[in-house]
């Protein structure tokens, strides 16, 4: 199941509606009790917050977030102590 795909139906059920039929669950069903309700708000919120950081991982630069390997640190030390550090930059890794 795709996050969006849980999504909806987490959403559908904290609205309290059957997220295959549409129809609104009774009133002593369980999903209308105010804990469960909150839960299922909390729920899709963290998806919610999932889907956004997917989204902005795709938009960064590759190998953001991870550690550099000594070969991209000696190459970063060499430039930068030959004063060409910064052009060598691209996309957080040594373009060399």
């Amino acid at each position: 199941m795709e996050q969006s795909q849980a999504l909806a139906v987490v959403r559908s059920l904290a609205n309290g509606v059957d997220p295959e039929s549409g129809e609104v669950f009774p009133p002593d069903s369980a999903y209308q009790r105010p804990l469960v309700v909150r839960a299922l708000y909390e729920a899709a919120s963290a998806l919610e917050r999932m889907e956004r950081f997917e989204r902005r991982k795709l938009q960064m630069p590759p190998k953001t977030g991870e550690p550099w390997t000594e070969e991209e640190d000696r190459k970063l030390l060499a430039a930068f102590d030959a004063g060409r550090a910064l052009r060598l930059l691209k996309y957080g890794r040594i373009n060399a």
